[in-house]
Formats: structure tokens, C-alpha cells, sequence
């Protein structure tokens, strides 16, 4: 076992004892205050996961995100309701720039900081989950309390518009983001990897659903139109696992454009198909509260239009293409290459 399987290994084990569906219910329902989300967020931290992209001489891994992709997986295989990863990337980035590290799970953002020096972010993905929000508005990122904003709902309750006063984004720590970084590039990148996860639990227990249900004295996945469903589901599954690896293909955090555009659409595509597929074969019962497979598809359809949908990473593939000098072959091996090596090991 190398030191890639030992993180994996470490987010599985904590997340298969601790964030289980009833802990995820109650996260959900209560939000941080919940001591569901201090004990979960507690053993976190613990395992060292949350500063695995750190410098070792500031305390962490040094690790980069293709060595964490077993990591980020692994959120998305349990339904963890917290920002890890988010606080992950967020740690590092303010340990890059000198500024101080909050203790807690911290939200990535893009915001609009306004002409009367109030910063506004439209759409905070875990917003009731985390402490703190690193927010992008322009060149510059700035780390915000969420205790301290003005929060208007969103569709999902975990999520939030958040809105911070002048005084607050001024006494706010500035962080500079490194030359080739780009915040929105690397949520997609995080997130694709994460809607992996997710939908592979999502196709095991669709799976494991369609040999258990019994229809006409045998199982429904003896049927041929049942089979062909899960046949297609597994393409879609793991084909975006794959494209998730190649976005998270790169040197510490210099994620590369072009291959997280391929990750973000192909994953978008795919956790739209896998959850009609996987809700189509068990029916009625899979939109319950009460069943467990939608505490995953929710999240699927929430990522997909997190960091940008597949139209929008699409739009950025074929900007690429266009600009390419050459065959297309040649940039899509460039791609393709590069995923042949690290991530199969971080797998």
C-alpha cells in the first residue's frame, strides 16, 4: 500500500463509520451548529485530510490534486455533507499566500464586490456547512466569516446568497491567488471528482436494488430491459470517473483548463443520465426522504451546475479546439496523456 491508498484509505474508513445517512440527515437538517457537524468535522481533522495539500513544512502532506483524488472520491461515495474539500484547496491557498488558516470547514465562492465596497456572492455551495467562505471577486480573494453575512435561502438548504458590509470585507484577509490558479477551475476540478464518488455509490446501489427487488417470482435484474439500463449506467459511471481523474491531472494545484473542462462536462453529463437512470429502475420509492438515494442524486444535480454546467466547460473545450494549431488528435492525446500515470495511481 503507497501513501496515495493510506489518505483514500483513511476518508473511507472515517467516512464509513461516521457519516453514515442518519448523520447526514441531521448535518442536513442542522446545519454547522449541529453536533453531528462538530463530531464529523472533528474526526476530519483528525485523520490530517483537511491539510493533506499543505506543505509539509507547514504542517501537511504536500500533496497535489492528483494524489488526493481517492480523497475527494471518497466525499462524494459518502454523501458528506461538509466542505472538505473545498477546505482542503481553501487551506492551501492560504498557506501559499501567507494569510492565516481558520480552523474550521471553509466554502469557495465567486462574488461581485460592489461600487459601495460590499461584496456579494449570488450562489455559496454549503454555506450553512462551513465557518468561513474564500471568496473570488476579480483578480483577488478575500476570506469572510459567514457569521458575519446578510444570507438569503436557496433551493437547497444547505446552500446560500451571502452578503458582507464594507467593514467586513475590509477587515478581511486579501490572499493572492498563485500565477495559473484560477478559483473556478479548481471547484470544477474538486467537484468533478466528488460527482464521481457520488455516482458510483449511486450505480452500487441501483445495482444492488435491481438483484434484491423481486417482480413476476424473480429479480428485476434478470430482465433484459433492466439490464440494459444498468449497462448504460455503468458506461456513463465510469467513463466520468475517468474524465474526473484527468481533471485532477496536474502539478499541486496548477489545475490545467482544458483537461477539468472534459472532467466538469463529461461528469455533468453523466450524473444527469445516472440519476434518471438509477430513479427510473427503483421507482417511487427512490424520491422518498426516507431512502438513502437521494441524499445522492440531490447532490449530483446540485454539482452539476456548481463551478459551471456542461454547457459551460463545453463552451471552453471548443474554444480550446478552435484555437489548437493542428490535428485534433494531437491535443486530445496532450489530454489523454497525461492522465496515464499519477491517477491510476491515486485510483
Amino acid at each position: 500500500m503507497n501513501e496515495l491508498d493510506m489518505f483514500a484509505d483513511a476518508a473511507r474508513a472515517v467516512l464509513a463509520g461516521q457519516c453514515t445517512p442518519q448523520v447526514v440527515r441531521a448535518i442536513e437538517a442542522g446545519g454547522r451548529p449541529a453536533p453531528e457537524a462538530g463530531a464529523l468535522w472533528a474526526q476530519l481533522e483528525a485523520t490530517g485530510l483537511a491539510d493533506a495539500l499543505l506543505d509539509e513544512a507547514a504542517g501537511g502532506a504536500g500533496l497535489g490534486l492528483a494524489q488526493v483524488f481517492g480523497v475527494l472520491e471518497q466525499c462524494g461515495a459518502h454523501a458528506l455533507p461538509l466542505p472538505l474539500a473545498e477546505t482542503m484547496v481553501a487551506r492551501a491557498l492560504l498557506a501559499q499566500s501567507g494569510a492565516p488558516r481558520p480552523p474550521g470547514p471553509v466554502a469557495l465562492a465567486s462574488g461581485q464586490l460592489r461600487a459601495d465596497g460590499t461584496l456579494h456572492s449570488a450562489m455559496v455551495r454549503n454555506a450553512r456547512m462551513a465557518d468561513a467562505v474564500l471568496v473570488q471577486a476579480g483578480s483577488a480573494c478575500r476570506l469572510l466569516p459567514v457569521a458575519g453575512a446578510q444570507q438569503a435561502a436557496q433551493a437547497r438548504q444547505e446552500d446560500a446568497a451571502l452578503a458582507w458590509s464594507r467593514d467586513e470585507v475590509q477587515a478581511a484577509p486579501s490572499v493572492a491567488l498563485p500565477a495559473g490558479v484560477e478559483m473556478r477551475t479548481l471547484q470544477a476540478a474538486i467537484v468533478a471528482a466528488q460527482m464521481a464518488g457520488a455516482m458510483g455509490s449511486v450505480f452500487q446501489r441501483t445495482l444492488q436494488y435491481a438483484n434484491e427487488r423481486q417482480q413476476f417470482g424473480r429479480p428485476i435484474g434478470k430482465f433484459q430491459a433492466i439490464q440494459h439500463q444498468l449497462a448504460v449506467m455503468s458506461e456513463q459511471v465510469f467513463a466520468a470517473r475517468m474524465a474526473a481523474q484527468l481533471g485532477c491531472t496536474c502539478e499541486g494545484l496548477q489545475a490545467d483548463r482544458l483537461r477539468v473542462a472534459t472532467a466538469k462536462a463529461r461528469c455533468s453529463e453523466a450524473a444527469l443520465a445516472a440519476a434518471e437512470t438509477a430513479h427510473a429502475i427503483h421507482g417511487a420509492i427512490g424520491f422518498t426522504a426516507e431512502y438513502d438515494l437521494q441524499l445522492f442524486t440531490r447532490r449530483l444535480h446540485a454539482w452539476r451546475q456548481t463551478a459551471g454546467s456542461e454547457a459551460y466547460w463545453q463552451r471552453v473545450a471548443g474554444e480550446a479546439l478552435l484555437q489548437h494549431q493542428g490535428m485534433t488528435l494531437d491535443l486530445v492525446r496532450r489530454i489523454t496523456d497525461a492522465a496515464t500515470g499519477d491517477t491510476h495511481a491515486a485510483a
